[in-house]
């Protein structure tokens, strides 16, 4: 393999020719040979975004000769439009500051930036501490990627799959308000309700976990850019961190801000914790809407079997004919995933010592994935499973028929202990409640009809 020689502080190191990172980049490659989760892309696109940001800033304050910053913000556009994946090796399992993630950026931007550089016939170069680092410290860039990437994750990809489940759970939600079943309360029989009233439980939840998604990301949208390297802006303009983020804004369309006490900024991931909390909130909710569409889909024969769903694919290697609810199983283990990567988040950032929080990679690594994958499944379970959801009539009305709970609606006329009586004769005779009402005498076939009205069970009276 052929080798380019780079050197920063420490000396110099070998770095393969055909790669544009640099030696602090290769220093990082050689010295973490562990695990095989990369630095997600929506970071270093975060980082791209930042760098490019943190350039104009720096050349509208006279800091950064445009020429450079034309450079750095044309590098940091090819990584935008992932050409240059290929030069962002780093693993998670590093730096807990993200450091030498930070240079991988700078290096790249300052190679690709100097071959531009070059190719417009300009002397100047980059440097990738002194130019595309200017101003800033791995230490408020790598927070500051962090809030960018999680914003963007949140707003552009979690947030519509959201809303188009829920869409798709409206119409259900609708299209089946006036179809009376029998409840269920502690996997036992409950009083009646529409499947409508069911799957409007499911849709807001979605409702809910929606709107605490979107309160989280107001926190997300304060930058710790600016704090430099413990907070105080040491090296940085004082219009530095207004500005930058005032470009992040244009460049992203999102609402960004100054975090306004960057000692917190750096050393605090409250922010992250709370907005993971909220897709904690989603997975749970998630995991009972797809728990409860199997349930009410179990059979074909022997289970409950009220709804029917798509058969997708064969269920088993051995049993023909099988079909399994295999969208709902994808969707529950993503949520155990999710609250397993809340608690990884939860306790990384409860590390933050003195001035700074050295666990930042698998904040972000953990937050990333639970976004990306809630997005997916949720989008996969609405397109090939809710979508597809249809009662069964046949079934539905032979359970509503049966149930004992029917009973319930006795209560105002004869009493609890009355109504409790016909309930138990009924179940230990295997007999209908309105025989066993006529039999023990305590109503005529006519009251008993006139009392125990299904549909009227379904709303307050």
């Amino acid at each position: 393999m052929d080798y380019r020689v780079e050197r920063d502080t420490i000396g110099d190191i070998h770095v393969p020719a055909e790669k544009y990172w640099g030696a602090q980049t290769q220093r990082s490659k050689e010295n973490f040979p562990i695990g095989s989760e990369r630095m997600p892309a929506e970071i270093i696109k975060a980082f791209a975004i930042l760098k490019k940001s943190a350039a104009k800033a720096n050349s509208d304050l006279g800091l950064l000769d445009s020429q450079k910053a034309a450079a750095i913000s044309y590098a940091a556009d090819l990584v935008l439009a992932d050409e240059l994946n290929e030069h962002f090796p780093l693993v998670v399992w590093q730096t807990g500051s993200g450091t030498q993630s930070n240079m991988n950026v700078n290096e790249v931007l300052a190679f690709v930036g100097n071959k531009w550089l070059e190719e417009k016939g300009s002397e100047l170069r980059l440097h990738p501490n002194d130019d595309v680092n200017k101003s800033q410290s791995s230490n408020d860039t790598y927070p500051t990627a962090m809030h960018v990437a999680s914003v963007l994750k949140l707003e552009d990809t979690v947030i519509p799959a959201v809303q188009q489940l829920k869409a798709t759970l409206k119409e259900k939600m609708e299209a089946f308000s006036g179809i009376v079943k029998i409840g269920r309360t502690h996997l036992q029989d409950a009083t009646p309700l529409t499947l409508g009233q069911e799957i409007s439980g499911w849709h807001r939840m979605l409702e809910k976990s929606e709107k605490m998604i979107t309160e989280s990301v107001d926190y997300l949208k304060e930058l710790a850019i600016g704090g430099t390297a413990v907070g105080t802006g040491l090296n940085a303009h004082p219009e530095f961190s207004e500005r930058v983020c005032e470009a992040i804004s244009s460049y992203t369309g999102k609402k960004f801000v100054p975090a306004p006490n960057k000692f917190h900024a750096l050393t605090s991931h409250d922010e992250t914790v709370y907005a993971h909390g909220a897709l904690k909130a989603l997975a749970a909710d998630m995991m009972k809407i797809a728990n409860d569409v199997r349930w009410l889909a179990s059979g074909p024969r022997c289970g409950i079997g009220e709804i029917t769903i798509p058969a997708n694919e064969p269920g088993s290697s051995i049993m023909p004919g099988k079909v399994n609810p295999t969208q709902s199983e994808a969707v529950t283990m993503v949520a155990t995933q999710v609250m397993g990567n809340d608690a990884a988040i939860g306790f990384a950032a409860s590390q933050g010592n003195f001035e700074l929080n050295v666990f930042k990679p698998v904040i972000a690594y953990n937050f990333l994935q639970s976004s990306q994958l809630l997005a997916d499944s949720i989008i996969s379970f609405d397109e090939r499973c809710a979508i597809g959801i249809e009662p069964n009539h046949e079934q539905i009305e032979k359970y509503l028929n049966d149930s004992l709970m029917l009973v319930t609606a006795l209560n105002p006329h004869i009493g609890y202990e009355n109504a409790a009586k016909i309930a138990k004769k009924a179940f230990n005779d295997n007999s209908t409640l309105k025989a066993t009402a006529i039999e023990l005498g305590l109503l005529t076939e006519e009251e008993f009809d006139k009392y125990v009205i299904p549909k009227e069970m379904t709303t307050p009276k």
